[in-house]
């Protein structure tokens, strides 16, 4: 896979870089320029972030940065059991609880909400920062809701967190899934609060909150592109006649 000249490796965080300090120097600058591509295509383009997860993986799978990477690569392109060993395999390597939530959501993916939702309740979620422990709860209530679950669902996202007027970078997606599950359950009003909630909160644009509000109150967005063409063709079917 090339790498784009202008990529050194140097953009990696620094503790990546640390952990990389174990590998000889060529191969370090090798590993740490497929972990800046995975970085930069995971949103726009997973499958070459996958591509370049696994050059690295090839290059040097004893070092937790590039087993996590990996794993990040595969849960973008879904690939779930590929995902939860990667995030295992890290797990082991460093000790740390950070990746529980994105395991479990594996699970999750994997058709098994109840083992999320053993997870929910092991003794690794109090160890979480309180990032991680929103992120538990959304994963929880997403489990509730594949069983069908869907009133436990919404009392587990009611939390402290919900109710706290302050914007912290989980605030738009926890308001956003408590939306969610308030309309699947039939409460309309309810539910077009917290997606404006939600749509406040939402800085970076990481929900479609906008457009489920747009869609509540019925508003349909035309394509101006679409637009356009259709005015051109009618101009020319004039010029025909």
């Amino acid at each position: 896979m090339p790498i784009p000249p202008e990529v050194t490796g140097d953009e990696i965080d620094k503790d990546v870089r640390q952990e990389l300090m174990s590998l000889p120097k060529t191969l370090a600058e090798d590993v740490a320029k497929n972990l800046v591509m995975v970085a930069k295509l995971i949103d726009e383009d997973p499958e070459k972030a996958y591509a370049y997860s696994r050059i690295a993986l090839r290059l040097a799978s004893r070092v937790a940065a590039v087993r996590e990477a990996a794993g990040f690569a595969a849960y973008a392109t879904h690939k779930y059991a590929e995902a939860l060993a990667e995030f295992r395999a890290a797990r082991r390597m460093t000790g740390s609880v950070e990746l529980w939530p994105v395991m479990a959501d594996c699970e999750r993916g994997l058709g098994r909400p109840e083992r999320a939702m053993a997870m929910a309740g092991e003794p690794e979620v109090q160890k979480l920062d309180k990032a991680g422990q929103v992120e538990m709860r959304l994963v929880a209530a997403g489990a509730r809701r594949d069983m069908g679950q869907l009133d436990a669902a919404i009392v587990t996202l009611q939390s402290p967190e919900l109710a706290s007027s302050s914007v912290q970078p989980w605030t738009a997606r926890l308001r956003y899934a408590y939306a969610d599950a308030l309309l699947e359950a039939g409460r309309e009003a309810e539910a077009r609060e917290w997606f404006a909630k939600a749509l406040e909160a939402d800085k970076d644009g990481s929900t479609d909150a906008s457009d489920r509000l747009a869609e509540l109150d019925g508003v349909e967005f035309v394509d101006a592109a679409v637009e356009e063409d259709d005015e051109e063709t009618g101009a020319d079917d004039e010029s025909r006649d």
